[in-house]
């Protein structure tokens, strides 16, 4: 079983980013149209302290090539603190449908995230998965993740550029770039709400292992591979054969996607559906593609 997470910014990213949990706490503000927001503006009003609280459901949960729900749908609930819309704290606890316990992980973050100027912004996070004993070998194995998103603002397009670690059995890293254009309508209701598009392309970079036994060669995404000790699982596959592995760096995925939101000064509704290409083929552990829709709802508490 593979994992991956999609990556809508934990906080300021992607995948997933990370959970949904980050998307109303993006620290970062709209420089320009093109500035890349999950949230209204009117969430992102800077304050010394701020709290959150959300709710939401997906189609399929997945970071990094592979789901991490097991091709499941999942609801979250997660709170998070802000400290002058810079510094967040966040926590989830996320269900997988037909699954018991009724909370199959949870998923902490700390993120910190600056705007330099109106056309470069930064953000760095430490994030955690850990998921419930009685589901490591049906899911996968907690393990901790952290990023550095650089973001440039050309007007038209908004680049980020993000590069991240997995730490784990073994330590894997990726690159992430995502372009997109955000706009909004008019405010609505004499002011006091608006509906939002931030449509994206992503493209993910990683390592794709291929084993070969006796010239049979089957490829796996190793960005996720910290879900299980796979390196063992294909040489018990390849008993009284000779196991090869090989290395080698590229693009693996595409991710297209258009969020659309609906926001007030309190609260926020997103839906956000999406379709992922993988670009690597796999026999043994096949990519995770095709549709993915995923809605939440958000409230700020002060």
């Amino acid at each position: 079983m593979k994992l991956m997470i999609k990556s809508k910014h934990i906080l300021k990213i992607g995948v997933f980013s990370f959970l949904l949990v980050p998307a109303f706490l993006q620290a970062q503000q709209p420089a320009a149209s093109s500035r890349d927001i999950s949230a209204n503006d009117s969430l992102n009003i800077k304050k010394d302290h701020s709290l959150f609280a959300g709710a939401g459901y997906g189609s399929n949960f997945i970071y990094l090539g592979s789901t991490i729900s097991g091709d499941q749908p999942y609801g979250y609930a997660a709170v998070s603190y802000g400290f002058k819309n810079e510094l967040y704290i966040s926590l989830s606890s996320v269900h997988l449908s037909g699954m018991e316990p009724f909370v199959a992980f949870y998923t902490g973050s700390l993120t910190y995230s600056h705007t330099v100027n109106n056309w470069f912004d930064y953000s760095a996070g430490l994030y955690r998965y850990q998921v419930v004993p009685s589901l490591t070998d049906t899911l996968f194995n907690s393990f901790t993740y952290a990023d550095l998103t650089l973001g440039f603002d050309w007007k038209l397009l908004y680049t980020k550029i993000s590069g991240g670690g997995l730490f784990s059995d073994e330590n894997q890293a990726y690159l992430q770039m995502r372009n997109s254009h955000y706009f909004q309508t008019p405010e609505l209701f004499k002011g006091k709400a608006n509906i939002s598009f931030d449509p994206y392309i992503n493209l993910l970079f990683g390592t794709i292992t291929t084993v070969k036994t006796d010239g049979e060669s089957l490829y796996y995404f190793s960005v996720s591979s910290h879900s299980r000790s796979w390196r063992k699982y294909g040489q018990g596959q390849g008993q009284g054969q000779q196991v090869t592995y090989s290395d080698k760096f590229g693009l693996m995925e595409i991710d297209l996607g258009i969020p659309v939101s609906f926001s007030t000064d309190i609260m926020t509704i997103e839906a956000e559906p999406s379709y992922m290409i993988p670009l690597y083929d796999d026999s043994f552990y096949p990519g995770t593609g095709g549709f993915v829709f995923q809605v939440s709802l958000y409230f700020r508490i002060f």
